[in-house]
């Protein structure tokens, strides 16, 4: 026969409460001391059926942002989409939704503890940054998980993302067969999974065109309008080779590269093309508009959420992968 609450307590020294509080997944314990409880209950037969209303179908939510190297940051117009499908879904369906960042370095195994032993019963998690060997800590998490912006290899969840090498060789072919020239390459300096598959899309079109990728210029730009702007700047200072036109991994690259090359005294699209990928609300307001890969991010948000909820209730698990289609949006920037 397992062990009751009341002796759990007993043998813990902590009080009835506070170790009915733990296994109920209510707030006023310690994260601490709820994982103490719960691996004590778990080792000495606990049986959780005895909890009244614990039930997996509801409770609250986690939106986690994962951050490796800092290229995702919360208040850029990509997270905000993204955040608003999530949290529109999750209100529709009842759900509170809690937002939180993980940090990729030595503690990442402890903030995993933390939602373990917290009332989450789902998780939404913003791969942008992830590889596979990232995904480690949260293998042996018992709830369910779907990833999104990111399919990692070997990892056996639930994923929403789109076609990054599609959207690239489109916004690719289209540059070259406007501008009839070689194209150059506006690359992240960061290395995320998402920008090697557009790498991988970018070069397929150069050589689907007859062209040799290895004679297409490449800049290497910080993913941030601030930061492609200072390093495009940099590299017009050494006066460095540049291209006739350009694809570039996502629009604050390209939207800061503009602003270096205009301030430098060239004329987009007329000396030198540009097209990005994201369709930031912000590419359409630019002189001259930006042509872009348009990313349905708020709609990602919603089958990510709903994804999830529909695995609360789940009797069998089969991992899906849900690719969210993509289009060109044509502008003046080529």
């Amino acid at each position: 026969m397992g062990i009751t609450a009341k002796e759990l307590a007993k043998k813990l020294n902590l009080s009835e409460a506070a170790v009915s509080m733990a296994l109920n997944g209510k707030p006023g314990v310690s994260t601490k001391t709820r994982k103490t409880v719960i691996e004590a209950a778990e080792q000495l037969g606990y049986d959780f059926t005895r909890i009244s209303g614990r039930s997996k179908t509801t409770g609250p939510i986690t939106f986690a942002l994962y951050r490796r190297h800092g290229a995702i940051v919360a208040d850029t117009p990509f997270f905000s989409e993204l955040s608003e499908g999530i949290q529109q879904k999750c209100k529709e369906m009842g759900h509170k939704l809690n937002i939180t960042y993980l940090y990729g370095d030595e503690t990442i195994a402890l903030q995993v503890e933390d939602i373990r032993y917290s009332d989450c019963i789902g998780l939404i998690l913003l791969g942008t940054e992830m590889r596979p060997e990232d995904f480690t800590p949260f293998a042996e998490l018992n709830i369910p998980l779907v990833l999104l912006d990111v399919y990692l290899d070997n990892v056996n969840r639930d994923c929403v993302l789109i076609n990054n090498i599609q959207g690239a060789y489109r916004a690719c072919d289209y540059l070259i067969s406007r501008t009839k020239k070689q194209p150059g390459y506006l690359r992240s300096s960061y290395p995320i999974s998402n920008f090697e598959e557009r790498a991988d899309g970018f070069y397929k079109a150069v050589r689907a065109n007859g062209m040799s990728s290895s004679k297409s210029i490449v800049h290497a730009l910080t993913p941030s309008i601030e930061g492609a702007f200072a390093d495009m700047t940099e590299i017009l200072n050494r006066k460095e080779e540049l291209a006739e036109c350009y694809f570039a991994d996502n629009d604050l690259i390209a939207i800061g590269a503009m602003k270096a090359l205009q301030k430098a005294g060239y004329r987009i699209p007329d000396d030198i093309a540009v097209v990005g990928f994201d369709n930031l609300p912000m590419s359409s307001y630019l002189e001259p508009s930006l042509t872009t890969i348009n990313v349905p991010k708020r709609y990602m948000g919603e089958m990510a959420a709903e994804r999830l909820i529909q695995l609360l209730k789940a009797r069998q698990f089969v991992p899906v992968k849900l690719e969210v289609g993509i289009n060109l949006v044509k502008r003046r920037s080529v």
